[in-house]
């Protein structure tokens, strides 16, 4: 059963485009920006094989008690419950991508993969751009960060893809300092592709990954996170490049095998991680040195995408002119 909190809904749909000028003139690296970790898993494939991104030890485990593993798997890998729209819908505007080819399969098709694998990546690109065709001011983010079993022609096959999908909505890679709300607007742009990969070099409407850096906390422990998150801020570069705070908690082998029948949405994600993770996000500005990107799991347990976007208020409030 997929649960619906207000917020949830297409209470969001337009937020970018609502925004006063004042903020869309203002760099998108200093908007806070909702996000969705692993975003594309609400749906996974327990008839297919087990994804290459696992370990062996998992692959053997699938093999040996398929059907047990894969329902265990499912727990442990699902980490949305939104589909594309929904998210989108919901006002999420940056999606952290896994894809993988299905070793075996003929052709050239990429697969959306957390241990499981999920959809054809080319059919939620088709859903995104369905969206984006009728949200004409709205702004995505596609950072596509692991890439498994995948050769050249993989890779040429999924830039292809892309630009096939989103044609003139790609925006060219240029300086980060650059990207406003208006800029985008004014040239029609509505995707920013980053792609983690040296494959990509040269494709004007890729951007490196280097310019979105996410550092990533790897613990299970909410408090170890928040001071991880505060550090990674303190560092934030200053110039060149947006930045991803990743909210998540990771489960480790023991965390799975002690929570084997809870799963990670309602082992780690909803009794030990919301309560203190939200109170650190509503605690947040953005701005110079402040948020831009945040990403969650299971974004519709909580207000997040409405209390993220809220953020952007605080900016307004301090360049508000002083009374004389």
């Amino acid at each position: 059963m997929k649960t619906r909190p207000a917020g949830i809904g297409n209470v969001n749909a337009d937020w970018m485009g609502s925004l006063p000028p004042r903020l869309s003139g203002m760099p998108l690296k200093h908007l806070a920006v909702p996000g969705s970790h692993d975003s594309f898993t609400y749906w996974v494939d327990v008839h297919a094989p087990v994804g290459p991104d696992q370990k062996v030890y998992v692959k053997y485990l699938a093999t040996m008690f398929s059907v047990l593993a894969k329902k265990v798997m499912v727990k442990w890998s699902m980490t949305q419950n939104l589909t594309f729209k929904e998210q989108l819908d919901a006002g999420i505007r940056y999606f952290d991508l896994r894809v993988s080819s299905k070793p075996g399969e003929p052709g050239h098709d990429i697969y959306f993969i957390h241990g499981l694998f999920g959809h054809k990546v080319r059919d939620g690109l088709i859903e995104i751009n369905s969206f984006l065709c009728k949200h004409r001011k709205e702004v995505i983010f596609l950072d596509f960060n692991h890439y498994y079993a995948m050769g050249l022609d993989h890779h040429e096959y999924l830039i292809r893809t892309l630009q096939e999908v989103f044609g003139s909505k790609l925006c060219k890679n240029c300086e980060v300092e650059l990207i406003t709300l208006d800029y985008l607007w004014e040239r029609n742009y509505q995707v920013i592709v980053f792609y983690h990969h040296p494959s990509a070099q040269g494709v004007p409407v890729v951007w490196p990954g280097n310019k979105i850096p996410a550092p990533w906390a790897n613990t299970t422990e909410p408090n170890k996170l928040i001071q991880f998150l505060e550090s990674t801020l303190k560092q934030r570069a200053q110039q060149g490049s947006f930045h991803v705070s990743q909210a998540i908690l990771t489960p480790r082998v023991n965390t799975v095998a002690r929570g084997l029948v809870w799963g990670l949405r309602n082992y780690l994600v909803e009794s030990r991680n919301l309560p203190a993770i939200m109170s650190w996000v509503e605690a947040q500005k953005p701005g110079t040195g402040g948020v831009n990107i945040i990403t969650s799991d299971f974004v519709e347990l909580t207000d997040f995408a409405n209390i993220v976007i809220k953020l952007n208020s605080l900016l307004l409030s301090e360049h508000k002119p002083k009374p004389r």
